[in-house]
């Protein structure tokens, strides 16, 4: 599988995607998100991002950075598994302008499909709760498809 088929499969169920991350005991915490395909700010590879502000992924991924991110659209799957880089009010990035985090923020979700009437009043809400971007370079992708 490739990526533009993992994200055609997120689009059909607007993006909804279980993101699991691995806790110190060695155990699965899985939650869900919206994620989008995009170029990575830093490298301009393509990327899994999602926008947190969850403490265990934040903090199982400061830990062990890397994670697991399935899209579903009926029966059909993919899954892409790889490192994760975390960029946010708590976690800068070599090479990254943190002045750019609102815009990276704005990035994430709209590959994740969504859209604001108020692109102000969102970088607000995302830096009042201290929200970051988690960008998850594709190490393996796979699917019920083959």
């Amino acid at each position: 599988m490739e990526l533009a088929e993992f994200e055609k499969i997120g689009a059909q169920d607007r993006y909804l995607a279980v993101v699991a991350t691995t806790r110190a005991d060695g155990t699965a915490q899985a939650s869900v998100v919206n994620a989008g395909v995009l170029a990575h700010p830093v490298s301009g590879d393509q990327v899994v991002g999602f926008v947190t502000y969850g403490r265990a992924k934040l903090a199982n991924l400061r830990r062990r950075p890397w994670t697991t991110v399935v899209f579903r659209a009926g029966w059909q799957w993919g899954a892409v598994e790889g490192p994760a880089d975390i960029i946010g009010p708590d976690d800068s990035f070599d090479e990254f302008d943190q002045s750019q985090l609102p815009e990276l923020l704005r990035d994430v979700f709209r590959a994740a499909g969504g859209t604001h009437d108020d692109w102000n009043e969102y970088d607000r809400v995302m830096a009042d709760q201290r929200r970051a971007a988690v960008l998850v370079h594709p190490s393996r992708i796979y699917s019920n498809q083959g």
